[in-house]
Parts: C-alpha cells; structure tokens; sequence
C-alpha cells in the first residue's frame, strides 16, 4: 500500500481573506494566501471528530493551530491537553500518556492520571509525535483504534473520550521509510493534514505580525512605540529559519533596546536578507542582496536552465561567451551539462 502525501488538501482556490475579529483564529495573524487557505481548512475540520495531522517546520506555529482546531469545536468546554513527545524519557512516556497506579515502578508514590485521562472530553495534542519511541507507538495506535488503555500497572479499563491532535516538524513519510516511525500509526494520525507555512512563504505577512508583537508590547508596558519604515524593511529582508517565533524574540529584543522609535541598530548583528531563491523557472533575489550575488546567482540559474549550454546563457544574459567563461572560472566551478558552444 503506497504511502500517502501528507499535503493539506489545495485544490480549492483559496477563500476571501477572513475579518481582523476572526473567532477562535486570534493566534494565526496574517493575510498570505497560504495563510487564509490554512485557516479555512481549520474551519472546515474543527467541527469534526477527525484526527489530525499538523505539519510544519518549528516556530510555524502548530500548537496555534491546534488550539483553534479545539476553540472552534464541539469540545471547546473541555480540556486542551498539550504533550510534548521529545520532551518525555522514552522509558516514562507511557506512564506520562496513560497515568500508572502507586507502585507500578520505582518512585511511582501515587496514583497519576496521565493525559489522556486528563484530555478526556478534549482535546490532546500530541507534539513532535515523530520522536515517540517505537513500543509506545504500538500502544498509541491501541488507543486511537480502541479509544480505550490501562494505567501502568493498573488493570482497570479506562475510556478515553478524546480527540488526538499530532504535530511534526519532521518529514513523517521518510520516518516510517526508515522504520522510525510505524506506517500504520501515520495512517491514523494523518487523517487530515494540515501543513502549516513558514514565514519565508507568507508573503507580506512579516511587518504584520511584527507589528501585531509590538501592540502586544506596548500594552503590557503602557507603552507608544513605533517601528521606522528602514527597521521594516529590513525585517521583511531576513530569512527567518526560525519562523514566527525568531521574529516574535527578535520584536521582544528590538522593544527592550530600542527607545520610542525602533530602528536599524536594534536588528540582530546576525540578521541577513534572505539568500535568492529558484523556483518554477523564476529567480527571486531580495534587496539588500550583494550585486556580485545576485549576480553570480543569475549566471548559474540560467546556465542550469539552459543545461549547460553556455552560448545560449551568454546571448541570454547579453554579454559574451568570453565574459560567461571569466565568471564561471572565477566561481571555481565546472558547469555541468553538455558545452554546445562550437567556440571560445
């Protein structure tokens, strides 16, 4: 059985952009079109009882996701339960999941419910899933399959009347191909994913959110600061690797050292515009790239476009043959592909 593509579904166009009071979505900011289609989709499942899968890198965002996933459903009233995965010892992870009766092991002084128990009537989600060991897995797809568990040590039968959120920030398909993760347990949580963009993708959304941190800010501290048009620019320049997060610290730096107006000198001494970018035939430089970058980046997507063919890069380009070789030469680079210059 061939393993499924964990995409969210994208086949219809996105939806108009939703009002600034959206209910339940008050986490998720921004007006990307990958942005509004996201938050269509949660609208579209929340209401459900449908596992779902949230896939995304780290500081995207997922735990908001998987809070307006439980604000905008039937289970709204009860619990949400948040479970870090890579944070649990692999030999505790069970007794932490399910709960254990006193006694069960070493230091087990009472009885504990786990958090499946403590979920019960919400919401449990289940973050970096991919790092849960392999023999809790077994016991977490019983669960899914059962809706039913036994504390460690315990031999009463609990019920378990909740809905399973999990997130990763891993690819979960080459996971299971390298038998980290269990094939039928992905099929269980991934009954609809949610991928969720980086920032790098959510084009116009940086001085939003930006200045979303900032109000933050300023009402916490009875504060009227503002950002300079420069101190915006550069942000939207930066790469981001570590999404919403990293520009939310960045803010939080920039508010602590700047004074009423936040300028340039309050960007981070590591920030950098954003390296250039091929895509679908198309090179995307930012401002702010070195002109012998940007430069350097353009020779070598075309010649790749071109398949090595260096003629037809240089007439593209519009300098010479001679000129092409000087650049390639200077980058300390063979072009691959067939040379089909007939010439010097």
């Amino acid at each position: 059985m061939p393993a499924p593509t964990l995409n969210a579904p994208s086949d219809q166009p996105a939806p108009s952009p939703p009002s600034g009071n959206d209910p339940g979505l008050t986490g998720l900011i921004g007006q990307a079109p990958v942005m509004v289609r996201l938050r269509d989709q949660i609208r579209r499942v929340a209401p459900t009882q449908a596992t779902v899968l949230i896939i995304g890198e780290s500081g995207t965002g997922k735990e908001a996701v998987a809070q307006a996933l439980h604000t905008l459903s039937m289970r709204a009233k009860g619990p949400f339960v948040a479970v870090n995965c890579g944070a649990i010892a692999p030999s505790l992870i069970e007794a932490e999941l399910l709960g254990h009766e006193k006694g069960s092991f070493t230091g087990a002084d009472r009885q504990r419910a786990g958090y499946f128990e403590r979920a019960n009537g919400g919401t449990i989600f289940l973050d970096e899933v991919t790092e849960m060991p392999l023999e809790m897995q077994v016991k977490l797809l019983r669960v899914l399959e059962s809706r039913r568990f036994q504390r460690v040590g315990g031999s009463e039968t609990i019920s378990a009347d909740v809905r399973v959120v999990a997130a990763t920030n891993r690819d979960m398909e080459a996971s299971v191909r390298e038998g980290r993760f269990r094939e039928d347990l992905m099929y269980r949580l991934a009954v609809f994913p949610l991928r969720v963009p980086s920032l790098r993708e959510r084009d116009g959304d940086v001085p939003v959110l930006a200045q979303h941190f900032l109000d933050v800010l300023n009402a916490k501290e009875g504060s009227k600061k503002t950002f300079s048009r420069p101190y915006l620019r550069q942000l939207q320049m930066q790469q981001w690797p570590g999404n919403v997060r990293e520009l939310k610290n960045t803010v939080s730096r920039a508010f602590i050292l700047g004074d009423d107006v936040l300028d340039l000198p309050t960007i981070p001494a590591s920030a950098a515009p954003r390296k250039p970018t091929r895509r679908d035939g198309h090179l995307q430089i930012s401002i702010g790239t070195p002109l012998a970058d940007a430069e350097r980046e353009m020779i070598l997507a075309t010649l790749e476009h071109f398949a090595g063919d260096k003629r037809q890069t240089a007439q593209t380009l519009g300098v010479s043959l001679k000129t092409l070789y000087n650049r390639l030469e200077a980058y300390r680079i063979e072009a691959t592909g067939p040379d089909t210059s007939n010439g010097t």
